[in-house]
């Protein structure tokens, strides 16, 4: 089953697309400049790659129609306007797709979002236009002050603190909990292993967190550390 996230703000907000596209196509290249040589004629000069680029296709449903990936997807309404206030941002986003196959892990700027409805069920069908977001670094240089040695393999310390529980939210995955606590999601199967030991998640599965959904409709806390 291929997954399709979308991502804002180092994954302080994200999206899962209910409904997955039918098929998708990533459009990468390289820039290429022909030039004439007197004695050659014309010859390709192979330049960098281009930025990639990505339609995605779908509907966000009213209803489970059978179609959806997850039961507690939000509103065609809040997913419209979680986009669009991305888009609105200036920010880019980051899109996700998990399969076995393939997994895309890129930072994209929304090009364009065109959203509609058809006479019918009242879901929202919607493309979704992404390019690739290059981040630009600029390097300061800064003076040494007298008598001051750089010493080599010095790394700054790590000031976050781990909280020792986490509040489940709907949509999360162990691998977005692992994402938003230390940055990376290499930590997803030391966290499921932690709390199956602790009597929480025997039932789940690396990507969906069935079982802490309650009767009661409340969030469970799971266990960091």
């Amino acid at each position: 089953m291929i997954q399709f996230w979308l991502s804002f703000q180092n994954g302080a907000e994200h999206l899962r697309l209910p409904v997955p596209p039918q098929t998708f196509e990533m459009q990468t290249g390289a820039t290429l400049t022909a030039v004439n040589i007197h004695s050659l004629g014309e010859a390709n000069v192979i330049g960098r790659r281009r930025l990639k680029a990505i339609s995605l296709s779908s509907y966000f449903p009213i209803v489970n129609d059978g179609l959806c990936q997850y039961s507690s997807f939000p509103t065609p309404q809040r997913c419209v306007r979680m986009i669009e206030k991305w888009r609105d941002s200036g920010k880019p986003i980051r899109l996700i797709i998990q399969g076995q196959g393939l997994n895309i892990n890129e930072a994209m700027a929304i090009e364009n979002f065109n959203y509609s409805q058809k006479h019918g069920p009242e879901d929202v069908q919607f493309t979704l236009d992404l390019k690739e977001y290059r981040f630009l670094t600029t390097v300061s240089a800064v003076p040494a002050q007298k008598g001051q040695v750089k010493k080599q393999g010095q790394t700054r310390p790590n000031e976050k603190q781990i909280p020792l529980k986490y509040r489940v939210m709907p949509g999360d995955t162990w691998f977005w909990i692992a994402r938003k606590v230390w940055g990376s999601g290499a930590k997803a199967k030391f966290l499921q292993e932690l709390n199956e030991k602790k009597g929480i998640g025997k039932k789940t599965n690396t990507t969906v967190l069935d079982d802490v959904w309650l009767t009661t409709h409340e969030w469970r806390e799971i266990y960091l550390k």
